[in-house]
């Protein structure tokens, strides 16, 4: 039997559950503690009106979403939106292809880059791919530093 394949689509607002939680699911793979995660959900933590208003999209093989991303273009520069993949499906190309369209997408709104709030486990990611770190700031729910990234949109190209 041949492995269904990967397909991106745009989220759907009866997805915020299976979306927060396959976030947080990501987010932990890095170690952190129950009292570090309690605090990082209030900004990982994604609502049916979330969904509505933003430009997220998630990728799924079957049935099964196995990661989520999108665009903040509210954000001053726009920003990659909550990139996670499940843990599953960590290295397995999802993470590349979720970045990929998100710069397509970014690419055909007329963007020539994207801001990254990156965690820093995440930074090799994102530096493979071509982003370069600009900066650092803190968490507001953590305190922790989290990474500024840029990538440009023709990355992917």
């Amino acid at each position: 039997m041949t492995p269904a394949p990967l397909v991106l689509r745009r989220a759907v607002c009866a997805e915020a559950g299976q979306l927060s939680a396959l976030i947080l699911r990501s987010k932990a793979v890095w170690g952190y503690d129950a009292p570090f995660m309690r605090r990082a959900a209030a900004e990982l933590v994604v609502s049916e009106r979330d969904i509505a208003a933003r430009d997220l999209f998630v990728a799924q093989v079957g049935d099964v979403i196995v990661g989520v991303g999108g665009i903040d273009h509210a954000a001053e520069p726009a920003e990659l939106d909550l990139l996670f993949v499940d843990p599953a499906y960590k290295a397995t190309g999802v993470g590349r292809a979720l970045l990929h369209h998100a710069l397509a997408a970014a690419r055909a709104r007329g963007l020539s880059e994207l801001a990254i709030v990156s965690d820093p486990n995440a930074e090799p990611f994102y530096l493979s791919q071509g982003a370069i770190r600009v900066g650092a700031q803190r968490s507001p729910s953590t305190g922790r530093e989290l990474l500024l990234l840029r990538i440009t949109t023709d990355a992917a190209q």
